[in-house]
């Protein structure tokens, strides 16, 4: 090789490394439509087992999930270990009682191992074929702000952690604030030897194991650079996928993360169902976020193991409403999430700290949530970020109580109103912009839209419409 071909290899390979670097762009192509479904391994069967999810893995599949996320894998703490938001363990003197609880996976003892609660790595490895072998993706939950006071680092590496007066502190604190999370100790980000040991677990898991990215708890309480440490690695190490817990712009628009929450969405979604604010809030969301996010876009929920244990069910937030948003949650902007749980219009809290498990009896959603994502996944104008169409605002009669968007990409279109209230509404559309021949995708049903449409919805009806 001479040496101007050698000068041109080395720039070559120079942008290549880098080239993720302020640039989203190796979202992997298999993201471009997806759905995500959140794994509560604990409480989806009785027994807890992984093997015991694998037998759900087609109907997930026919449901029209893309990407089974995992909550953390790993092995809990016993140091430290919670009852309740409030109550130690050790504070439980009935030893029978004490074994009813198992702890928060969010306490990870052991980043590199698998929780025996679940079953064996081996057990994980064979459901993850399948997943593969069926077309769907697996991530797991990580936990980098803080581990649990069982893990070897606590012993080997003190200086790993956070110390006030040479002691690791008693719990993490979140944007500066003190949290109740006494059963983990938070890690120290000043330190290099952690970062790169914590970036070498990860990279276990996909070189090793072999998932297809990481939900990464609290991403929001991390610090930049260390994102930009773990995604130059982890995105040389693989195509996977990279979702933030959080709603940080320049954890996004940085492209260290290819999704993060709709934590304000989903709390205006919470006010509009209880009447609190009109539908047109969406309106001033929308404008907002799109001022601070240039790129990536945010996951879209109605509820997920967070929101159902501390704040109640989707019921419990949006009444007889829950169906309708989650329709909005589906089609308005980004990638749709379902909780363990929701495709059996589960009405149930389920408990953190200790066994629960889902009483499934049937799965009433699941049609429901199939004719979503079949739609998603054929229409362009739903497909996630940029790969899909703008929500563009149609005006109605009463802006109150409805709201209408259209998406448009590459000739796809698709047209949603909702009633957001609890009664009848007689309207109509304004304006010409979604003038045209579609098909009700819930009734399958050819319906022509004109200009001035006239409507009337029943309370919390929706309308979902495709020209394709």
């Amino acid at each position: 090789m001479n040496k101007y071909n050698l000068i041109f290899a080395l720039i070559i390979l120079s942008f290549t490394a880098c080239k993720h670097d302020g640039i989203l762009g190796e979202m992997p192509s298999w993201g471009k439509n997806a759905t995500i479904y959140e794994v509560n391994l604990r409480q989806y069967s009785e027994d807890g087992q992984v093997n015991s999810f694998a037998t759900h893995l087609p109907r997930l599949k026919e449901m029209g999930v893309d990407i089974l996320w995992f909550m953390p894998l790993h092995p809990i703490s016993m140091t430290n270990r919670k009852a309740t938001p409030e109550i130690m363990i050790e504070e439980i003197k009935d030893a029978k009682e004490q074994k009813k609880y198992l702890g928060s996976p969010y306490s990870v003892s052991d980043y590199r191992g698998f929780n025996p609660e679940y079953g064996t790595m081996d057990d994980f490895k064979k459901m993850l074929k399948l997943a593969h072998d069926l077309g769907m993706k697996v991530i797991i939950d990580w936990v980098p702000n803080h581990t649990g006071w069982d893990h070897q680092w606590i012993k080997d590496h003190p200086d790993w952690y956070t110390q006030v007066d040479g002691a690791i502190i008693k719990s993490p604190t979140l944007k500066g604030n003190p949290t109740d999370w006494y059963d983990t100790a938070e890690l120290n980000f000043d330190n290099q030897d952690m970062r790169k040991t914590m970036i070498d677990d990860m990279l276990f898991w996909v070189n090793k194991i072999g998932i297809d990215g990481f939900r990464m708890d609290v991403a929001h309480d991390v610090p930049a650079d260390f994102w930009k440490q773990a995604s130059d690695a982890l995105f040389a190490a693989g195509n996977i996928f990279m979702l933030a817990e959080g709603q940080e712009p320049d954890q996004v628009n940085n492209g260290y993360f290819h999704s993060d929450y709709g934590w304000d969405i989903h709390h205006i979604m919470n006010e509009v169902a209880k009447g609190e604010k009109p539908a047109s809030a969406f309106d001033e969301w929308l404008k907002q976020d799109r001022e601070r996010f240039n790129q990536g876009f945010h996951m879209m929920f109605t509820s997920n193991h967070d929101e159902n244990t501390w704040a109640g069910t989707a019921f419990d937030r949006l009444g007889e409403g829950a169906q309708t948003f989650a329709v909005f949650a589906a089609t308005y902007d980004g990638m749709p999430l379902v909780y363990s749980g929701q495709e059996s219009a589960n009405r149930k809290r389920l408990e953190f700290f200790e066994k629960d498990a889902i009483k499934w009896g049937g799965y009433s959603y699941a049609k429901f949530y199939k004719t979503l994502f079949d739609l998603k996944h054929n229409n362009k104008a739903l497909w996630n970020g940029d790969f899909g169409g703008e929500p563009q605002k149609i005006m109605t009669s009463n802006e109150k109580n409805l709201y209408a968007y259209m998406r448009e990409k590459d000739g796809d279109k698709v047209v949603v109103i909702l009633n957001l209230s609890d009664k009848n509404q007689n309207f109509n559309l304004i304006g010409t912009g979604y003038k045209g021949e579609y098909n009700n995708v819930f009734s399958n049903e050819k319906m022509k839209l004109e200009k001035e449409a006239k409507m009337v919805l029943k309370p919390w009806e929706y309308v979902v419409l495709s020209n394709k």
